[in-house]
């Protein structure tokens, strides 16, 4: 993951980029041109964009906040993240990466509004695409009540939530394994905005926002979901992107 605060006029640029990756652009005073082997087109803010393998350049045509998500395949990327010693070994609940299915037609650059109505029968707004899948949750203003907190697990995927306002406590508890040596006490770690809070299989965990005003977090899944994309309604891009075959 690329936070950047971008200056107007600033470009950012990949060349040869191995695989198909995703960016945020939380902000609707934002816009960009983004620049790929098949043209050029002007993205607005608010958005959450797609762009394909290749040669891609993004251009701020005014001052604004980026998140670029790259999969490991990014090696220049991967090797220049502050915590990269962190992920040297592979983890034992994590399988190896495997990117979905490519969209009919190939890749391509696509882009999608954040401004999509509420919809209490979905969680969030939730777009994937063959690397990441991308949840926008819904803002909540103010902290989370005690009494409605939802903890759970994942078997063998790790989760990003990265807190682009507000701040959030995220508690993790690890379950007691029959291999005491591996069992490890409560953690609830306060993060401010931005951040981002990695959280490993199989811990059980649950994120309580704590600002006073909006507190926005998203969270981020490579690859993609198979259980939210399974429900239906949930992927709003899903008619662009196809599930892996069984």
């Amino acid at each position: 993951m690329a936070y950047s605060k971008g200056l107007q006029d600033g470009a950012f640029v990949r060349s040869a980029q191995p695989d198909e990756y995703a960016v945020i652009i939380p902000e609707a005073e934002t816009r960009v041109e983004i620049t790929t082997d098949a043209g050029t087109e002007v993205v607005p803010g608010y958005s959450v964009v797609f762009i394909p393998p290749g040669n891609s350049t993004i251009r701020m045509l005014t001052p604004g906040t980026i998140i670029r998500l790259l999969t490991p395949k990014s090696e220049d990327m991967a090797n220049a993240a502050s915590n990269a010693e962190a992920f040297r070994q592979v983890h034992p609940n994590v399988p190896p990466f495997q990117p979905w299915p490519e969209p009919a037609g190939g890749l391509k650059l696509r882009w999608y509004t954040l401004d999509v109505p509420e919809d209490p029968s979905r969680f969030g707004r939730i777009y994937r695409c063959t690397t990441f899948m991308v949840n926008f949750l819904t803002p909540r203003i103010g902290p989370r009540a005690r009494d409605n907190v939802s903890p759970h697990h994942h078997d063998d995927f790790e989760q990003c939530s990265l807190a682009l306002s507000g701040a959030f406590t995220h508690h993790l508890r690890w379950p007691w394994t029959t291999n005491m040596n591996v069992w490890r006490e409560d953690e609830h770690l306060y993060c401010e905005s931005p951040s981002v809070c990695v959280i490993p299989p199989p811990s059980i965990h649950t994120t309580t926002a704590e600002g006073p005003d909006v507190n926005q977090l998203v969270d981020i899944f490579s690859p993609p979901r198979l259980d939210f994309s399974a429900k239906p309604g949930w992927v709003l891009n899903a008619d662009d992107y196809p599930m892996p075959t069984p």
